[in-house]
């Protein structure tokens, strides 16, 4: 690991911290607002509370300087949080909890960039179909210089092969935030399905779900935040770029598996057809919203398709949607939608995904 001493304006005392972690609330709970700012990234600030909530609607409302995050002009500035979910809090411990917000205006409507809000709203539409998604985030670790965290110090580390799901030094990088992140979304109760490895060295994917609906979203964002957390603490830089580097070096995104009650029943694969030909019928609309970045990744090349032609297949992962070949087996299951960017919205992406497939 790169010594923190040597990364640019880090100075950290974590044993003097470790004295007052362990000092007594005296009844109180330290409850972190957490809320998605109009660059999809993650702010937070804390609330004392003086109990622990037993249910959300017991969290009060909050707001914010939205002209500092880009969410309100300075003359209109306030942006108000609304607690729809809370988890165990990993990092303080104790009865402290992690809040999810979703942001509203002033004047009673969701702001700008709430995309929760139709997500929410969509999901309760379709509930009986109980959507089901399973999430791969794909993320990218950096030092504080900027460099991909763990390569030499004046070049490159050896060609992409020995990486994916590696074992032993020298191909593995930074293994120990990737344990804490997983053991805090365990202990937080995020719906946390494995880890891995992956292609490009100091690249790593943790999955999501399968959850239904909304609360898959809500689950992989604050896994999201969970992991910037930690590894602010390791001195580490958590990226979510489409294509963190360039050249020969695979990109990063957030392939989104899905599959609806009548997919999952026998012969459930002519309802995942079905899907596949209403998503042909739709990939730009969902391009638009799979993540900005995402033209530098979808080449067709690295384990993709080309951003402007849809394809699907079995097994096949340089297409946009793919079968697994287990599901094509038994005759139903699930598909995966393999287009939607690392730093892809997941209220945008499931949304778009039951507002094709379900209408």
């Amino acid at each position: 690991m790169v010594n923190p001493k040597d990364m640019p304006g880090r100075t950290t005392y974590a044993a003097n911290l470790a004295k007052y972690t362990a000092l007594d609330q005296n009844g109180k709970v330290m409850a972190e607002y957490v809320w998605i700012d109009a660059a999809s990234e993650l702010r937070s600030k804390t609330m004392t509370l003086s109990s622990l909530p037993k249910d959300v609607s017991e969290l009060r409302e909050w707001n914010f300087d939205g002209s500092s995050t880009g969410q309100a002009p300075g003359d209109n500035s306030d942006v108000y949080l609304r607690p729809v979910k809370f988890w165990k809090d990993p990092i303080r411990g104790g009865d402290n909890i992690v809040v999810l917000c979703e942001c509203w205006d002033a004047d009673g409507t969701p702001n700008k960039y709430n995309y929760r809000h139709e997500s929410a709203k969509v999901s309760e539409k379709h509930a009986a179909h109980e959507m089901w998604f399973g999430i791969e985030q794909e993320y990218t670790l950096f030092d504080e210089a900027g460099k991909p965290f763990g390569w030499p110090a004046n070049g490159f580390p050896g060609p992409q092969g020995p990486y994916y799901c590696g074992v032993g030094a020298g191909k593995v990088i930074a293994r120990d935030l990737i344990e804490a992140h997983y053991k805090a979304c365990l202990y937080a109760g995020v719906a946390i399905s494995g880890i891995n490895a992956e292609v490009m060295p100091s690249q790593w994917e943790f999955q999501v779900g399968p959850a239904t609906g909304v609360d898959a979203a809500d689950q992989l964002w604050f896994a999201r935040y969970l992991l910037v957390r930690i590894a602010e603490e390791f001195g580490i830089v958590v990226s979510f770029a489409a294509k963190p580097l360039q050249g020969d070096w695979n990109g990063a995104g957030a392939h989104t598996n899905f599959s609806t009650k009548e997919m999952r029943e026998p012969g459930g694969i002519k309802h995942i057809d079905d899907a596949i030909e209403k998503l042909s019928k739709r990939h730009n609309e969902h391009i638009a919203v799979y993540g900005s970045d995402n033209h530098a990744r979808l080449t067709g090349r690295h384990e993709t398709g080309d951003i402007n032609t849809f394809s699907s297949g079995v097994a096949n992962r340089g297409c946009s949607i793919r079968i697994p070949r287990s599901v094509a087996a038994e005759g139903c299951g699930y598909a995966e939608d393999r287009r939607p960017s690392a730093s892809a919205c997941p209220y945008q992406v499931t949304n778009a995904i039951f507002s094709t497939v379900l209408g």
